[in-house]
C-alpha cells in the first residue's frame, strides 16, 4: 500500500514550488487563489524572498502547506493515497490531501494557526532543542528532571527527539542530556517552544476555528501525530488537530505503525526530503520517494 507523508516547518527554502507555477496552469490558478486568500502574494516571497523572509511565521506555514498540497492536487489520478500522515504543520496537508479538509479551508487553517503560534510564542520566552544519540526514556527523564515544562516535542526518529521549552528549562535540559551521554545536543533557532504547554493559548484560539471548520469523511486513513494511530472519523481528527499543538509529534511512532497497517512505500510531497531521512532510520529497508515535476 502507498502512503504519503507532508512535510512540516523547516522545509521551506528560498525559490520555493516556482516550477509549480511556470509550468502547470492548474497550480498558478491555486496560488493565485491562495494569493487571494491570504491577502497578500505569498508566491513573491517563496519565490524571491530570501531566508530571512521565509522564516516569518505566517509565512513559513502557509508556503510549505501550499508547496505539497498543491504538488498533490495536480498529481490527478496518479496520486491515490492508501494512507497519509503529515509532520506537525504537514498533518494539515495531510488532510487535505485525503480530502478531510478543503484546499481553501485547509490554507485558512493553517493561516489561523500560524498567527496564533506567533502569538503564544510573543508571550513567554521559549524555545526547542534537538537530542541526537540517546534513548526516548532517557530523554523523557530528563525533561522531567529540567521542571520549567521541559517536554518531547518531536519523537523524530530512534535516537533523534526534539525537546520544548523554556529558556532556562532548555539550558538545564542541555546540560543534563550531555552528562548522561548524548551524542550532541543544539538549541534550535525557533520562534517558541512548539508542540508543549507553552503553545496553549494557541490550542484555545485555533480549537474555535477547526470546530467551525467543515471536515469530511476522508477517502483514506490519516495516520495522527497526537496518537500515531489511523482515523477516518472527522470528528476524532477534529480533537486530535486540536490537541496536536500542545502535545508531541509521534513521527516514529506513526511510521512505525503505518508499516504494520500495510505500508509498502512512502512518498514525501512538498518542498524538501527531511522525512525520507528520519523514515529510513526509522526503517532501514522501507521504500521512499517523492513527487517530481
Amino acid at each position: 500500500m502507498k502512503a504519503y507523508v507532508f512535510p512540516g516547518q523547516g522545509a521551506q527554502y528560498p525559490g520555493m514550488a516556482k516550477n509549480l507555477y511556470e509550468e502547470s496552469s492548474h497550480a498558478r490558478a491555486l496560488f493565485e487563489k491562495a494569493n487571494s486568500i491570504l491577502g497578500f502574494k505569498i508566491t513573491d516571497i517563496m519565490f524571491n524572498g530570501t531566508d530571512e523572509d521565509l522564516k516569518q511565521t505566517k509565512v513559513t506555514q502557509p508556503a510549505i502547506f501550499l508547496h505539497s498540497v498543491i504538488l498533490a492536487l495536480i498529481s490527478g489520478d496518479s496520486f491515490r493515497p492508501g494512507m497519509v500522515a503529515g509532520h506537525s504543520l504537514g498533518e494539515f496537508s495531510a488532510l487535505v490531501a485525503n480530502k478531510t479538509l478543503s484546499f481553501e479551508d485547509g490554507l485558512l487553517l493553517v493561516s489561523g494557526r500560524a498567527a496564533a503560534m506567533q502569538k503564544a510564542c510573543e508571550l513567554t520566552p521559549s524555545t526547542m532543542a534537538a537530542v541526537i544519540g540517546l534513548d526516548d526514556a532517557v530523554v523523557e527523564e530528563v525533561c522531567s528532571q529540567a521542571g520549567e515544562e521541559v517536554v518531547p516535542a518531536n519523537y523524530n526518529s530512534p535516537g533523534q527527539i526534539v525537546i520544548s521549552g523554556s529558556n532556562e528549562g532548555i539550558d538545564k535540559a542541555i546540560e543534563l542530556l550531555r552528562e548522561r551521554g548524548a551524542k550532541r545536543v543544539l538549541k534550535l533557532a525557533v520562534g517558541g517552544a512548539f508542540h508543549s504547554p507553552f503553545m496553549e493559548p494557541a490550542r484555545l484560539e485555533l480549537e474555535e476555528t477547526i470546530r467551525k471548520t467543515r471536515f469530511t469523511q476522508p477517502v483514506c486513513p490519516v495516520y495522527q501525530n497526537v496518537t500515531a494511530n489511523p482515523s477516518t472519523d472527522p470528528e476524532e481528527i477534529k480533537t486530535n488537530l486540536v490537541l496536536q499543538l500542545t502535545s508531541p509529534v509521534k513521527w516514529t511512532q506513526c511510521i512505525n505503525n503505518m508499516i504494520a497497517g500495510g505500508a509498502t512505500s512512502f512518498t514525501e510531497v512538498g518542498p524538501g526530503n527531511v522525512l525520507q531521512g528520519l523514515i529510513k532510520k526509522i526503517s532501514r529497508d522501507t521504500v521512499t520517494d517523492s513527487i517530481i515535476l
